[in-house]
């Protein structure tokens, strides 16, 4: 792991963002909700939010963060059609948290997908990325 030692602990956030583009009628199941393993949107929140606490334990030489803050937002987008996952990851410390809104956004969509793939197998996880980062010595970031 990289020595972040003598780094000040400083406010940072991160956003990320990623998509699970699907069918029409995968789509109108979820708005329905009536996928049989449950609420996809509210399942997929819940783990993406469970996911970025424990990057550290899945990214190696990641460091491991106490976070103050992680939202997980899917929202379904009728233009994909799809759902749009947005994660924002806060954090007071010595270094980024961008690894961890990226996780939560994986793992949320990965799991939209576990939701519905009896429906469907052909949904398709797509631009996971970061939008921005603020705060640390390489400043702000904004992609978007």
């Amino acid at each position: 792991m990289v020595d972040v030692s003598a780094k000040p602990d400083t406010d940072r956030v991160a956003v990320a963002r990623g998509e699970v583009h699907m069918q029409r009628e995968t789509f109108n199941l979820i708005r329905a909700g009536q996928i049989k393993k449950g609420d996809v949107l509210t399942v997929a929140q819940i783990a993406g939010i469970s996911a970025s606490k424990r990057t550290s334990d899945l990214i190696p030489l990641c460091h491991p963060l106490f976070l103050s803050k992680v939202d997980v937002d899917l929202v379904l987008d009728e233009s994909i059609p799809g759902v749009v996952i947005t994660a924002t990851a806060r954090v007071t410390g010595k270094t980024g948290v961008e690894m961890e809104a990226l996780t939560a956004v994986s793992v949320a969509a990965l799991t939209v997908y576990d939701m519905a793939k009896a429906v469907e197998k052909t949904m398709r996880i797509q631009n996971i990325r970061l939008i921005e980062k603020h705060g640390g010595r390489s400043g702000d970031v904004v992609n978007e």
